[in-house]
């Protein structure tokens, strides 16, 4: 059975290779092989710290040694390392024959392992379903941003030159379309200036271009005397046939200093766009995070899937124990006092953690409370404080970075395993999506008119993904976990955050002594 053969050849192959192993390798790869063999999806959440190669083995060996085709979906950074280091020692130890391409649609008569991004993927689902057909199995790496890549890859977009394109199309009705630019230009200036530059079009505004889209599609005279319907540009169908639709958000995007803007429509819902394709084929979903104890859960849920195989895998306790400081005397986030209390206590953790040294992280997603705390610390810690600058003299594997990152979530995210193991990482706020945010506005407003509870289908599940992600490098380097917000102890949602950072210690105190190097397995 292949389940077997795959086992007993990864646990051969793993007895060769130097290091401690990931310890459900040999799990992952039974699982994955029983995918395939049976025809059955899987959802696995590793809910491991460390970087993806370390256990793509598992998965890697069952693909290798199944006899049929499969596609494996993965961002382009992941693909490279895939081509260049996880698979070349495999094939050697196997002696495979198995062929490796990359490539945007199936081959005719190919039996291998194709290679493809998720754009390409999610394009060919929409555009060109027999591009992949229905028997392959697909696998898929990363799925936590599944349904942020499927948003991105269903994102209309229209710009400065789109209406110029417009007008050239329309010429009998070029008045008419600049005076709709410059009534639309005028309501979006109006609005109130945020920080993401950012602003949902009202209904207002919309019917505004409803109308400007019927006017167009009118008879007009031609050069002959005869009655002619212009052709609009292609974006501009596309967009006007969703925003008829009226199943999105549109989004405009300010550009204050030039006095332009762009328009944006993007799907509210992944679900029934999704749903479909999940019956078509096996696929097998590889997270990073887990999803919680319930079931379906709300990440299932938000991608359409029903029927399927779900495996989570636990942290250990051993070498992944976070070691949480979570101080009772600070005040809530949303009271005046938060801000100086702050302050004091990170003057303090970085006071405590001078005594070794160690790389620091600090996470302030709120732009202008970052930029105050930055220059605050650089006026006291000098050229140490970098605010969203990685280090330039400290490599990755460095435990002896003696840097203090200020950072945004997105930023912490894009670029962690750039930076050496942090020995400190301070959390000011949970990462809980900003209602400001007009994308995140949009999807909580539809979840209301849904009737469902927006906070814990959407904004906690959320949070929830962004806080494993955060803390995966604190947890590998064993240092401190710093959670600066108390809700934690005072919302109802606070067990659930505590939940999904066991296996933990909660520091009583804090000392010198816990940023040892000797207390650090780095």
């Amino acid at each position: 059975m292949l389940e077997a053969h795959v086992h007993q050849q990864l646990r051969a192959f793993l007895r060769e290779q130097p290091g401690s192993p990931w310890p459900h390798h040999l799990t992952l790869a039974r699982l994955v092989a029983r995918a395939l063999r049976v025809g059955r999806s899987a959802l696995i959440e590793r809910g491991t710290t460390g970087p993806s190669s370390a256990y793509r083995w598992g998965y890697l060996m069952a693909v290798l040694l199944w006899p049929g085709g499969v596609v494996l979906v993965a961002p382009e950074a992941t693909l490279q390392e895939l081509m260049a280091v996880d698979l070349p020692p495999l094939q050697e130890w196997l002696g495979s024959q198995k062929p490796v391409v990359r490539g945007d649609r199936w081959p005719r008569g190919f039996g291998g392992l194709l290679l493809t991004t998720p754009q390409v993927w999610l394009d060919a689902l929409a555009q060109d379903p027999g591009a992949f057909p229905p028997q392959i199995p697909i696998l898929i790496e990363g799925a936590d941003d599944l349904e942020q890549w499927f948003i991105q890859s269903q994102t209309l977009h229209l710009g400065s030159q789109d209406w110029q394109s417009l007008t050239l199309a329309c010429p009998h009705q070029g008045e008419r379309v600049r005076d709709a630019r410059v009534r639309l230009t005028h309501a979006l200036f109006q609005r109130p200036n945020n920080v993401y530059n950012r602003c949902l079009l009202e209904e207002a505004e919309q019917i505004l271009l409803r109308e400007l889209h019927q006017a167009l599609l009118h008879p007009v005279p031609s050069d002959l005397g005869r009655e002619s319907l212009a052709p609009l540009p292609p974006p501009w169908v596309a967009f006007q046939r969703q925003l008829a639709l009226g199943q999105g958000m549109t989004i405009a995007c300010l550009d204050r200093q030039q006095g332009t803007f762009n328009l944006e429509w993007s799907p509210l819902e992944v679900a029934p766009t999704l749903r479909p394709y999940w019956n078509r084929q096996p696929v097998v979903l590889l997270r990073d995070t887990l999803g919680g104890d319930s079931s379906p859960s709300p990440y299932q849920h938000r991608l359409g899937i029903e029927d399927l195989t779900l495996v989570q895998f636990g942290l250990d306790r051993h070498t992944e124990q976070l070691q949480l400081y979570l101080p009772e005397h600070l005040p809530l986030p949303n009271t005046p006092h938060f801000h100086r209390a702050l302050l004091v206590e990170l003057r303090r953790l970085l006071t405590l953690s001078a005594t070794a040294p160690g790389f620091t992280v600090i996470l302030i997603n709120d732009q202008p409370l970052q930029s105050q705390v930055g220059a605050t610390l650089a006026a006291e810690f000098g050229s140490r404080v970098r605010l969203e600058r990685l280090p330039e003299s400290c490599p990755s594997d460095s435990p002896g970075c003696a840097d203090i990152l200020i950072s945004g979530w997105e930023f912490w995210r894009q670029h962690q395993n750039q930076c050496p193991p942090p020995q400190l990482l301070a959390m000011a706020t949970l990462p809980l999506p900003s209602l400001e945010d007009p994308r995140v506005a949009g999807q909580v407003a539809h979840y209301k008119q849904q009737g469902q509870d927006w906070f814990r289908c959407y904004l906690l599940p959320q949070a929830l993904m962004e806080l494993q992600r955060a803390i995966a490098p604190v947890r590998r380097s064993q240092g401190v976990f710093a959670l600066l917000d108390l809700r934690v102890l005072h919302r109802s949602y606070g067990q659930q955050i505590l939940t999904i950072l066991s296996p933990m210690a909660r520091l009583g105190y804090l000392d010198p002594s816990l940023f040892s190097p000797q207390d650090c397995l780095v």
